[in-house]
């Protein structure tokens, strides 16, 4: 028997979380349709949530942990270990999926991560791409022109991660950063020798606001190249 473990954190994310949890529940819904022996959680961390929220997310037929930690690392650090422990399977037998609150993944999201995982991947990087209605059509134009299907550029993304549970425990999980905690695991994974791959087979949409829940995550990432591709002046030295 095999498990997968979904761990999504979310702070304040009324307006998108009910898309993020549909279409992460059709992801697992197809997984189990191929695979009807696989076990299956979703972890949603309600971090410091102050609306909706919590009342939305317990609409789906997933598990809540409460906290008030304002860190993405910490809360998908407890998302992962709420996960496992009420997984019955062993740790090289069992995948993390990692994505975020403001993210909606494609149905094969899981699918071909378990793929992955029977071709002896141990770390898989996935790519996003921003909701390009919420970009300039400069923005929406540039970003299709330097992303290219089939060539992923291996970028370590929180809101696309996957990990076997054996290595995830032997990197020593997730760190509690408030940002870059994706970086860190991945990086302490590397430092073992782990088998990586990168794929944009299952990419993932996130939001394409500017204003993110963490310091330096995808949204700031959006706003520099925003600032760089549509304001120019702004982006020159000395501006």
């Amino acid at each position: 028997m095999r498990a997968v473990a979904v761990v999504i954190p979310a702070h304040d994310e009324e307006a998108l979380i009910g898309l993020c949890l549909a279409s992460v529940t059709r992801a697992v819904a197809y997984a189990r349709e191929r695979e009807p022996g696989l076990v299956a959680t979703v972890v949603v961390v309600l971090d410091a949530c102050a609306d909706s929220t919590p009342a939305q997310t317990r609409r789906w037929p997933v598990e809540t942990v409460e906290i008030v930690a304002r860190s993405v690392g910490t809360a998908r650090r407890i998302g992962v270990a709420h996960a496992l422990a009420t997984l019955d399977a062993r740790p090289e037998d069992t995948w993390i999926a990692m994505t975020d609150a403001d993210t909606v993944v494609p149905r094969d999201w899981i699918t071909h991560q378990l793929d992955q995982m029977d071709a002896g991947i141990d770390l898989l990087l996935g790519t996003v791409r921003p909701v390009f209605a919420d970009l300039s059509a400069r923005h929406a134009a540039y970003w299709r022109a330097t992303h290219h299907r089939g060539r992923p550029p291996g970028n370590v993304h929180g809101a696309n991660l996957g990990i076997r549970a054996s290595v995830y425990a032997a990197a020593g999980g997730i760190p509690d950063l408030v940002e870059h905690e994706d970086v860190a695991l991945v990086r302490a994974t590397r430092a073992l020798g782990a088998r990586e791959r990168a794929s944009d087979v299952h990419e993932v949409e996130t939001s394409g606001r500017f204003t993110g829940r963490t310091p330096a995550g995808y949204a700031a990432f959006l706003e520099r190249v925003h600032v760089w591709i549509d304001v120019p002046s702004l982006a020159a030295p000395g501006a």
